[in-house]
């Protein structure tokens, strides 16, 4: 073995079969993800006709399970990085499950946001923790890629999860979605149990008690040998703290990741939380408004698809910004889109396309952006403080149509979000790519 050294191990070999099916389980939860976050888009039509609810409070409602992502992203993913990563993992997996079985037992617009935010802790975990998984268990080569492919799972989710909503709500009310989600939650659970270890990466870092065996287990499982002892830590390894994401070194790349992530998700969460609202208030029935998201996400899950093979060949920055930039222009569209349903189709199936690329981009950057042992934190903040402001999304453009605006204007206002996100990234200048680059080796 030329090198002592596991991360480096896995780092400069070639994929195995247990690192893609860990890749593929990281798919497989966030596409839990991508489905728990639309549920509530492909449920609320019904909700607001059973309970008598106007646009303003819908607003709130969606807006619900954000508050808790942006929680469960900076605290859950915090907890990861002391805890490790697959114990965080398992943990998040079992409150999306028990958040999305109650859910359909309420009887108020309270209980349900509730609910809806005890959800969206572990949504926000999941989402934080399962980022740094798909970069920790790949290879040098292709951990773009890896965290390009996990991204996509958020709209593989939302349009699988669409096209069974659509089939329920033709037949059941709107807390069938929610019971799909459940079960197929609670499905995910032993899977990741059995087949996801604990990253090597954080094994080397922390040094839990059992690390070395724990790592030779994993190595084993990957086809490599054995180690006879972890390497050394740097003087200063065992002072490392998740708190390093608000020092000098990473405080201005956490802080201009976190600023364009709450611009661009914001253009985002329009998309995701108003289109069903929108589509069934054109006159359509409930079923074909989710029809109209599924392709929303089937163009987020092609231009996600798209953008990571993209990044084996050009920079991740320019991709990102490119993306953004044409979303703000899709979704401006879409405010002038003729209430046909194939045309709405297009035009949100092209958005999807832009804007869930860019936030494929996006976990690229994240990924490159923070060290072992605040990857995860790191993620956690800037989706979190990104989310934890974003939340307000829903709400304006709720708002905005209770103003009297029509939705030609509130469009091209949300749209706008992807191009504030698109000048932010701007600052990140050559200087900046390099410290992203050079902050990615910081410790392990």
């Amino acid at each position: 073995m030329e090198s002592n050294d596991p991360r480096e191990v896995i780092a400069r070999s070639p994929m195995s079969t247990l690192q893609v099916l860990v890749i593929a389980i990281t798919v497989a939860l966030n596409a839990l993800d991508g489905f728990d976050v639309a549920s509530i888009s492909f449920a609320s039509p019904g909700i607001a006709k059973e309970w008598g609810i106007d646009r303003g409070a819908l607003g709130i409602v969606l807006s619900m399970e954000v508050i808790g992502m942006a929680i469960g992203s900076m605290f859950l993913g915090g907890l990861a990085d002391k805890i490790g990563r697959r114990r965080a993992v398992l943990a998040c997996t079992i409150i999306m499950a028990l958040g999305m079985f109650m859910v359909p037992t309420t009887r108020g617009l309270v209980e349900l946001s509730i609910w809806r935010v005890f959800t969206g802790l572990g949504i926000g975990g999941m989402i934080a923790t399962v980022n740094a998984v798909a970069a920790e268990f790949s290879n040098t080569k292709r951990r773009d890629l890896s965290v390009s492919l996990y991204s996509i799972g958020y709209p593989i989710g939302a349009v699988v999860g669409g096209i069974l909503a659509q089939r329920l709500l033709a037949i059941y009310d709107w807390r069938s979605v929610f019971y799909l989600g459940a079960i197929t939650t609670t499905v995910l659970i032993p899977i990741v149990f059995i087949f996801v270890p604990e990253s090597v990466q954080w094994l080397t870092q922390t040094r839990p008690a059992g690390a070395l065996d724990r790592v030779n287990q994993t190595l084993r499982r990957m086809g490599h040998g054995v180690v006879a002892a972890l390497p050394s830590l740097a003087p200063n390894a065992r002072k490392l703290s998740i708190a390093d994401v608000f020092r000098p070194g990473l405080v201005h790349i956490t802080a201009l990741v976190t600023l364009a992530y709450f611009f661009h998700i914001t253009t985002f969460y329009f998309i995701m939380k108003w289109v069903p609202k929108i589509v069934t208030d054109f006159g359509f029935q409930a079923s074909s408004a989710a029809g109209v998201l599924v392709w929303a996400n089937v163009g987020g899950m092609i231009g996600g698809a798209l953008f990571g093979a993209l990044t084996q060949k050009f920079a991740v920055k320019a991709l990102t910004i490119g993306s953004m930039l044409i979303a703000t222009v899709m979704v401006s569209l879409f405010g002038i889109t003729p209430h046909n349903l194939t045309m709405l189709s297009a035009i949100c199936a092209a958005a999807g396309f832009f804007v869930n690329g860019a936030i494929v981009g996006m976990y690229a950057l994240f990924a490159q952006a923070f060290p072992t042992h605040v990857r995860a934190f790191g993620t956690g903040c800037a989706v979190g403080l990104g989310r934890g402001g974003s939340f307000v999304a829903p709400i304006i453009a709720g708002y905005l149509f209770q103003a009297g605006y029509g939705l030609s204007t509130v469009a091209v206002i949300m749209g706008l979000g992807s191009t504030m996100a698109a000048i932010v990234l701007l600052l990140l200048k050559t200087g900046s790519e390099n410290s992203l680059q050079s902050l990615a080796s910081i410790g392990p």
